[in-house]
C-alpha cells in the first residue's frame, strides 16, 4: 500500500497495514505510519542510542478525515510518546499537521492496567478479541470534568493516564499480542529501580 508523503491528500483508507511483524521500531514506522520519517526524526533525537525495549503504533482517520498517528517507546526509565495530527481544515494550511512528543519517567507510572476480553470459538478454544491497556500517572489531568462530576464548587482531581486499545477489527491479533507484550514490559519495570 502506498500513502501521501506528509502535505499529500488526507484521503486514507481506514486499514493501514500491519506493523506488528516488525521487531525493530523503524520498520515497523515505516510500514504503518503514514509520516515515519517525521516521527522518526523526533523519537530518535529523544532516544540518543538508547535501546527500544518495547514500543506500540496507533493510526486511525479522524472525523474531520485526518490521519491521526501515535508511537509510544519505552527504554527501561522512561516512555517516549510521539503524537502526528493533521490540522483540521481551516485551522491552517492543507496539508498541515501537528508533531507532538511527550517524555514520561517510568517513576511517576504509578499503575499499569491490561483487560483482555476472550471470546469462545466454536471448538471452545479461548481467544483475545480486544484488549485495553492503561498506564496511571502520578501527575493530575488538567482536563475540564465535565458538569456534575465537581466536588462543591471546585474540579475533581483525577490523574493523568495514557490509554491504548486493539480490537480484531483495529489491528488484529498481532497487534492485540504486541500491545499485551508492552504492557506487560512496562509492568515489569514499574516499581523498580530505573536503568
Amino acid at each position: 500500500m502506498s500513502s501521501p508523503p506528509f502535505g499529500g491528500s488526507n484521503d486514507m483508507p481506514a486499514v493501514f497495514p500491519d506493523w506488528s511483524p516488525y521487531e525493530d521500531l523503524d520498520s515497523a514506522a515505516r510500514a504503518y505510519l503514514r509520516d515515519p520519517e517525521v516521527a522518526l526524526d523526533a523519537l530518535f533525537g529523544v532516544l540518543r542510542g538508547a535501546s527500544v525495549l518495547c514500543f506500540t503504533l496507533e493510526r486511525f482517520v479522524n472525523e474531520v478525515n485526518g490521519v491521526w498517528q501515535e508511537v509510544v517507546i519505552c527504554d527501561g526509565s522512561r516512555l517516549v510518546l510521539w503524537h502526528g495530527e493533521d490540522v483540521a481544515p481551516g485551522d491552517g494550511p492543507v496539508g498541515s499537521m501537528t508533531s507532538s512528543l511527550r517524555v514520561v519517567p517510568l517513576s511517576t507510572v504509578t499503575e499499569v492496567g491490561c483487560r483482555r476480553r476472550l471470546t469462545r470459538t466454536p471448538s471452545g478454544q479461548a481467544r483475545v478479541d480486544s484488549i485495553d491497556v492503561y498506564l496511571l500517572l502520578s501527575s493530575v489531568d488538567d482536563a475540564v470534568p465535565p458538569p456534575g462530576l465537581e466536588e462543591e464548587g471546585r474540579p475533581a482531581l483525577r490523574h493523568d493516564a495514557l490509554r491504548f486499545g486493539k480490537t480484531l477489527d483495529d489491528g488484529g491479533p498481532g497487534q492485540i499480542a504486541r500491545l499485551e507484550e508492552f504492557s506487560r514490559v512496562v509492568a515489569s519495570l514499574v516499581g523498580r529501580p530505573t536503568l
